[in-house]
């Protein structure tokens, strides 16, 4: 079984442009994000996604496989399948290009989640521990089941706690984030185009609930990994921070 780690780098993004490749440390952003999945003990191949003939100079320079990608693809997940005929593999991980600090051991927690229980997806998720984060429109929960499927995703606080106020939820119940990171299997990948958008995916503007609507398994781990995206300049002077505080 052939394990791939696909990491979209898109130039263009919107929030805060040419992220992937600002400076962090010394180096670009997408290459603290290579250099950590790098270190994963199941990834078989690791490969970054570009959008731009620049991003592939920089990633060819510090070493990385680069594969060009349609420059107007949606998503990370529409970008990887757009190419999985040049990845031939059974699992593929998405992980995004603008996540410098992404735990190597929570990306093996997935690929073994998937080995143990042949689900079509899995991605990870954290404990809520205020509710502030709970209420937090950017911070997506996730409704699981007894056996960790995913059964929703919202930007919403979900599910209600009838008659609590809720500054008191996380105290009383457990509430999951979601952490964007996903593996798919090669049929549910190669299938994706196919799948119609969905209501709900437009309404809450989610790309995972296309998959939930379809009817998918979206299997879980949990992990006490918070992201620390970069999409405004503050997010960046943050992570520039976190880097010289982990040295």
């Amino acid at each position: 079984m052939s394990v791939i780690a696909a990491i979209p780098a898109r130039l263009a993004s919107t929030r805060l442009p040419r992220k992937v490749l600002l400076d962090l440390g010394g180096k670009p952003v997408v290459r603290h994000v290579w250099e950590k999945v790098k270190r994963m003990k199941q990834a078989d191949r690791v490969v970054i996604l570009a959008d731009s003939p620049e991003v592939e100079a920089v990633a060819r320079g510090f070493g990385a496989e680069v594969i060009m990608t349609d420059p107007d693809c949606a998503s990370g997940t529409e970008r990887l399948a757009s190419v999985l005929h040049a990845v031939p593999g059974d699992f593929y991980l998405n992980v995004q290009g603008d996540e410098p600090f992404i735990d190597p051991d929570l990306l093996d927690a997935l690929v073994t989640r998937w080995k143990e229980s042949r689900c079509q997806l899995v991605t990870a998720v954290a404990r809520i521990k205020n509710h502030e984060q709970l209420t937090n429109p950017n911070c997506v929960k996730v409704v699981r089941a007894l056996d960790g499927r995913a059964l929703y995703f919202s930007r919403s606080a979900v599910p209600h706690l009838r008659g609590v106020p809720v500054e008191l939820w996380p105290q009383r119940e457990t509430f999951w984030s979601h952490i964007g990171v996903y593996g798919y299997d090669r049929d549910t990948l190669a299938g994706y185009a196919s799948l119609p958008v969905t209501k709900i995916e437009k309404i809450e503007s989610l790309e995972q609930l296309r998959f939930v609507e379809h009817g998918k398994i979206l299997q879980t781990v949990e992990t006490t990994y918070h992201p620390v995206a970069i999409d405004t300049p503050d997010d960046l002077d943050r992570a520039r921070k976190l880097l010289v505080e982990a040295r």
